[in-house]
Parts: structure tokens; C-alpha cells; sequence
């Protein structure tokens, strides 16, 4: 399922037009990339728990090559991580 797929099950579901169903859905996705950025978890109850992971820096190598040369630095970094909802994880 993509994003034209979810807009048009949102506008099946709740009769709103495509605009209206795109602009909830924009508005949705904007809310919770907000809050990653800003280090909070959204919970969507029965749905999951969206939130930030920090990985540490790590070492890295071209398997194609086994010299020390190949090694390199990947920085640290954070991420989003989504964690399914108990509701979401029995029906799956």
C-alpha cells in the first residue's frame, strides 16, 4: 500500500473528498515527524509507538575486499523506530 492507496481508503471509510482525506493524512505524518524531531515517542493506542533510537558509530567494510584499507566510520545517528501495538501484533 502506498500513499495514493491510503488517501483513497481514508476518503472509502469516512466519505471525505481527496483533498480533505490528503490534508488529514499530511497533517498526520507532519504531527509525528515533528515529534521525532523533537525526541518525544506518539502513541497510537492498539496501533504502535512511533519513536527515536539512537545507533552508535560503528565500524564498516567493503565485504568484496578483505584489507584493513576498506574499513571506514559510520557516524552515529538517530532513527525512527515503529514499535506494533499489541492490538496490531495479534491481528498480523
Amino acid at each position: 500500500m502506498n500513499k495514493g492507496d491510503l488517501i483513497a481508503q481514508i476518503v472509502d471509510d469516512t466519505g471525505m473528498s481527496k483533498a480533505q482525506a490528503n490534508a488529514a493524512l499530511n497533517s498526520f505524518t507532519n504531527a509525528v515527524s515533528k515529534a521525532l524531531i523533537r525526541g518525544d515517542k506518539v502513541t497510537i493506542v492498539d496501533f504502535g509507538t512511533f519513536s527515536v533510537f539512537v545507533r552508535s558509530e560503528r565500524v564498516g567494510r567493503n565485504p568484496q575486499k578483505k584489507d584493513d584499507e576498506s574499513k571506514i566510520t559510520i557516524p552515529a545517528k538517530r532513527v525512527a523506530k515503529f514499535k506494533a501495538g499489541k492490538e496490531l501484533s495479534l491481528n498480523l
